[in-house]
C-alpha cells in the first residue's frame, strides 16, 4: 500500500507560508493514499498560477500546460487512457476566468475528470488583482477604493449544476483530511467533478482569511434532511455565500460518462490498442473526399 511519503516531490516548494495551496497539497496526498492509489496512476494537468505548481511538488505524472486549458488536455489524456485517474488543479482566475468554457463543456459531456479549483478569489500570482470571483466591491490592485471591483462575481458551483455536472462539491484548504475525503469520493465518482476550495491567499487577500472562513463553513451532510440528489436544493446551496457557507458533497448523481460512449473506446484503452486499422475501411474513407 502507498504512504504518504511516496508521493513527496523532489523540488522545494515556493509557496508563501501559510499559503492555503499547502492544504490542497496534502488533501491530495491523504486522497491518493486512502484510495491505494500508486503515483504512476494518476495524472494531475494544471493550468497557470501558484496553485498549477501543485503536481511539481508531488511524484505523481504531471503536466503543466496553457493558462485556462487545462481541461482541454485533461480531457484528451482520458480519452486515450480512460483507465488513468485524471485530474485537473488550478486556481480560480484560471478556470473560472480564461478557462470558464472548458470548465462548463467539460460538466456537460461529463468527462471522468475531477476539477480541482483553489479558489482564493484573487490572482495571487500576478500580485493581487481581483479575479472573477472575487466579490463586488473587492479593493485591489486593479480595481481601487473607493468602488472596488464593479463586476458581479462568478458562483462556479451553480454554473457548474445547471452546465450539468454530476459530482460537485466544496472544501476549505484549513481541513485538509476532510478535503481529501471530498477528493477521494471525487475521484471515486464516475463522470465529472467539481471540487472547488476555500484557499485562503495569504498575501493578498486579507478578506477571505482562515479565521473568516472557520466562522463561515459548514458540513452539508451534518444538516437535517441532507440528500446529495436533490437538485433543486443543491442549486440553492451552491448560491449560499456570506454568513453561512456550505462544505462537503453538495450534489452527485450517476449518469453515462463521455468516455463509456465512445465506441472506439470499447476496446480499452487507445494507448493499448495497436495502430494497424483495416487498410480497405482506411481507402473507402478516403475515397469519399477524392
Amino acid at each position: 500500500m502507498p504512504e504518504i511519503k511516496d508521493f513527496k516531490g523532489r523540488q522545494p516548494v515556493t509557496w508563501c507560508p501559510g499559503c492555503g495551496d499547502y492544504g490542497v497539497l496534502n488533501a491530495l496526498k491523504f486522497a491518493f493514499v486512502s484510495l491505494g492509489l500508486e503515483p504512476h496512476q494518476a495524472l494531475m494537468v494544471t493550468g497557470i498560477g501558484c496553485g498549477s505548481k501543485t503536481h511539481q511538488y508531488m511524484k505523481v505524472n504531471g503536466m503543466h500546460t496553457l493558462h485556462g486549458r487545462d481541461m482541454a488536455f485533461a480531457t484528451g489524456a482520458k480519452l486515450a487512457n480512460h483507465e488513468l485517474v485524471v485530474m485537473t488543479v488550478s486556481g480560480d482566475g484560471n478556470t473560472y476566468g480564461i478557462g470558464l468554457s472548458h470548465f462548463l463543456n467539460a460538466a456537460r459531456r461529463n468527462i471522468n475528470v475531477t476539477q480541482i479549483v483553489q479558489n482564493n478569489q484573487i490572482y495571487g500570482l500576478t500580485k493581487g488583482q481581483y479575479s472573477p470571483t472575487s466579490d463586488q466591491g473587492t479593493i485591489s490592485s486593479t480595481s481601487p477604493a473607493p468602488a472596488g471591483s464593479l463586476e458581479l462575481a462568478v458562483e462556479p458551483l451553480a454554473l457548474a449544476l445547471i452546465a450539468g455536472a454530476t459530482f460537485i462539491a466544496r472544501g476549505f484548504a484549513k481541513d485538509p483530511r476532510y478535503l481529501g475525503q471530498i477528493i477521494a469520493k471525487g475521484i471515486q465518482h464516475r463522470g465529472y467533478g467539481l471540487i472547488d476550495v476555500l484557499q485562503p491567499c495569504v498575501t493578498f487577500n486579507r478578506v477571505n482569511t482562515y479565521d473568516w472562513y472557520s466562522e463561515r463553513v459548514y458540513k452539508v451532510e451534518e444538516q437535517a434532511g441532507y440528500d446529495p440528489t436533490d437538485k433543486a436544493k443543491a442549486l440553492e446551496l451552491a448560491q449560499q455565500w456570506g454568513e453561512r457557507i456550505p462544505i462537503g458533497i453538495l450534489y452527485q448523481v450517476e449518469k453515462p460518462t463521455y468516455d463509456e460512449q465512445v465506441s472506439a473506446l470499447a476496446a480499452g484503452p487507445l494507448v493499448k490498442q495497436g495502430i494497424e486499422r483495416d487498410r480497405a475501411a482506411l481507402e473507402a474513407i478516403k475515397q469519399e473526399f477524392v
